[in-house]
C-alpha cells in the first residue's frame, strides 16, 4: 500500500499537492530500503524490482504472508538482531561451495569482549566448535599463532574489513567463507551485551552460528535452523543442530 502511495505521488503534476506522509512510515520505509539492500540485493541488482516486488521477497524468505506492504509483522522482522551476512534460503552454500581443506581444524582468540572472563570465553568457544564436530568428522584445536583456519576477534565500528558494526543493536557479528588463501574470520562487535545466559546477546549461539558460516554455510530459511539469520534464544543446555542444519554441514564434510 505506501509503495502504491508513493508511486502515485510521484507521478502526480508538480502543481497538485502531495499528500503528505508520516514520517515515522517514511522511515520505517527508508529502513527497509536499507535492510533489503544490505542482506538481500543492492541498489544496482534491485533497479527493475518494484518496492512490491522486494517486500515479498523478503516475507517468502523469512516465511512471512507475502503481502508486498510493509505491514506489522514485516517491521518486526527487520528490526530483530542478526547475523550481518547476506541472507538466501534454507542450507546453502557460498558460491563454489569453499570449504576448509584441514582437519583438525585450528582457531585461535585475538581478544575478549568486556564483562566476560577469557576462561569464559574460551569455554563457550570450545563449547561452540564441538557442535559441528558432534555431527561431522571434523575436530577443532585451538592454537596461539596467527596462521590458524579460523580467528575470533571482538571489534568496535568500522575495523576495515569493509562490514563496519553498528554499535549495540542490530548487527550482532559475521563471519567470512572459507578461502584457500587467507584465514577465516569471526568478528564480534565488542558493543553488544555478550553473556552466556539469556541476558544481552548469547555469546554460544552467535557463535555456533558464525561458526557455521566459516565451515562454508550460508544463512537458512528454516527458523528451527541455527543458521537463521535472526537472533534467537534458546536455552545453551538444551541445544541441538536442526535437521537442516545436519543434512547442510553434512552434505560439505
Amino acid at each position: 500500500m505506501l509503495s502504491t502511495l508513493l508511486i502515485f505521488a510521484f507521478f502526480l503534476p508538480c502543481c497538485l499537492s502531495l499528500p503528505i506522509i508520516p514520517k515515522d512510515i517514511l522511515d520505517d520505509f527508508d529502513f527497509f530500503k536499507d535492510y533489503f539492500h544490505r542482506f538481500f540485493f543492492t541498489e544496482e541488482e534491485s533497479l527493475y524490482s518494484t518496492m512490491e516486488d522486494q517486500l515479498r521477497f523478503l516475507q517468502h524468505f523469512f516465511r512471512l504472508e507475502e503481502t508486498g506492504w510493509l505491514d506489522e509483522p514485516t517491521k518486526a522482522i527487520i528490526r530483530q538482531p542478526r547475523c550481518g551476512v547476506r541472507d538466501i534460503a534454507d542450507y546453502s552454500f557460498f558460491p563454489g561451495k569453499p570449504k576448509i581443506k584441514n582437519n583438525p581444524i585450528t582457531y585461535s582468540v585475538i581478544n575478549y569482549p568486556r564483562g566476560m572472563s577469557p576462561r569464559t570465553v574460551e569455554r563457550i568457544l570450545r563449547k561452540a566448535t564441538e557442535v559441528w564436530s558432534s555431527v561431522t568428522p571434523l575436530k577443532f584445536r585451538r592454537v596461539y599463532v596467527k596462521d590458524s583456519d579460523i580467528e575470533f576477534a571482538f571489534l568496535y565500528g568500522d575495523h576495515g574489513d569493509g562490514y563496519p558494526f553498528d554499535g549495540k543493536g542490530e548487527i550482532l557479528a559475521h563471519a567470512f567463507a572459507p578461502h584457500p588463501v587467507y584465514q577465516g574470520t569471526i568478528h564480534f562487535d565488542k558493543d553488544e551485551d555478550w553473556s552466556h545466559s539469556e541476558e544481552g546477546i548469547n555469546l554460544f549461539l552467535v557463535a555456533v552460528h558464525e561458526i557455521g558460516h566459516a565451515l562454508g554455510l550460508r544463512h537458512s530459511q528454516d527458523s528451527d535452523s541455527i543458521m537463521y539469520p535472526i537472533y534467537q534464544y534458546q536455552d545453551p543446555k538444551l541445544f541441538r543442530l536442526s535437521d537442516d542444519d545436519i543434512i547442510g554441514i553434512q552434505t560439505l564434510y
